[in-house]
């Protein structure tokens, strides 16, 4: 949820050398599915307002060949764990409704989730759901829908069989965490936009103060986005126009990262991580799926953006192993993620991106 923490702000003038995404094979250490086990025995959230970010950085590290190092990540991130939440009642098929954006039926929406995902294929259980909880993303600062996105990606890529277990489960966990933090935006005046995703985001309009409360009351001061890419009806045209809103997110962090070096990672980290979904979905949602991704990373950029943008070149040149090494000694785990979504886009401003996040936020120690 809302994860503002203490930043430092550095800024440098340099060049940086762009890179092509880097990624290890799929994981078939085991390891990753060990990490994912030990975590299931946490909650999806600590301290009552916060997001366990773990199974997203695990997965992350996994699918940048860096398997090796998750458990000793883990080591470092385990004081953040909290016990799984406590059940209230059974979710079902015929009272899901009512429990549909209740944080304190976690436990038990990720039971439903884990029963549907074992009874049926995991493709089938996400194109039904996926419609329901998209008009929810902004709960918890959009991190269940990360989550998800993180949990299709390792399923999407890893082995025939792999699937079967830890996988299935951390798919469960993110659903789950999705339905019990359901949050709908709404009254949300529709402003004049623009013909780029950098443009729109430029267009984005602050809301009023921006210094003071959390994500859900910042949420609520949200009056009016610009539109962009609305009129987009076209499955393939929804993909690459996605595409683009994650490549002019994630560049923009380095020029505007400062505002808030947490939350603005989500601006990018959030549409990516719908993207991520597209493929295991059906092509009728990629649609409305980019408008729910464009309408959360221009709300968070309104919640977060500075007054001014700074002028920022990496501080060298840099492969995109080099980044993603940088980011895993650093160890925050919003580094890491959008590090790896900075991977994705795969050129030399990504990676500036990626650096500038190394340079704002607080190691995990």
């Amino acid at each position: 949820m809302d994860d503002t923490e203490g930043t430092s702000d550095a800024t440098s003038t340099s060049a940086t050398k762009g890179a092509p995404d880097t990624k290890g094979a799929p994981d078939t250490t085991g390891i990753l599915d060990e990490a994912l086990q030990r975590l299931h025995a946490s909650g999806p959230e600590r301290l009552g307002r916060l997001t366990n970010h773990a199974p997203m950085a695990v997965e992350a590290l996994a699918a940048r060949g860096q398997a090796r190092a998750v458990h000793r990540w883990l080591d470092l991130y385990a004081p953040k764990l909290e016990e799984f939440p406590a059940p209230v009642e059974p979710v079902t098929d015929g009272n899901w409704r009512a429990a549909l954006g209740d944080p304190r039926r976690a436990a038990d929406w990720i039971a439903y989730f884990g029963r549907e995902t074992e009874a049926r294929p995991w493709r089938d259980v996400l194109a039904e759901w996926w419609p329901r909880l998209l008009p929810g993303l902004y709960g918890g600062a959009a991190h269940p829908a990360i989550r998800v996105g993180h949990a299709v990606r390792t399923l999407e890529e890893g082995e025939e069989g792999v699937a079967a277990g830890p996988r299935l489960a951390e798919l469960a966990h993110g659903l789950g965490y999705w339905a019990a933090r359901h949050h709908p935006l709404a009254g949300v005046a529709v402003l004049p936009g623009a013909d780029s995703a950098a443009r729109a985001l430029d267009a984005v309009p602050p809301i009023a103060n921006r210094k003071d409360g959390g994500f859900p009351t910042r949420l609520g001061r949200v009056e009016g986005l610009p539109a962009w890419a609305a009129a987009v009806t076209d499955p393939d045209e929804a993909r690459r126009r996605l595409t683009e809103l994650v490549r002019a997110a994630t560049h923009r962090y380095a020029t505007h990262g400062h505002g808030e070096a947490t939350m603005l990672v989500h601006a990018a980290t959030a549409p990516n991580a719908v993207l991520r979904a597209l493929p295991a979905l059906p092509r009728d949602l990629w649609a409305p799926s980019l408008r729910a991704a464009w309408a959360a990373s221009a709300a968070i950029t309104a919640m977060y953006a500075p007054d001014e943008a700074v002028a920022y070149v990496a501080p060298g040149a840099f492969a995109a192993e080099e980044v993603f090494e940088r980011a895993l000694a650093h160890g925050d785990e919003h580094v890491i993620k959008l590090t790896d979504t900075a991977l994705d886009v795969g050129d030399g401003q990504a990676l500036a991106a990626a650096l500038r996040a190394v340079e704002l936020s607080v190691p995990l120690a």
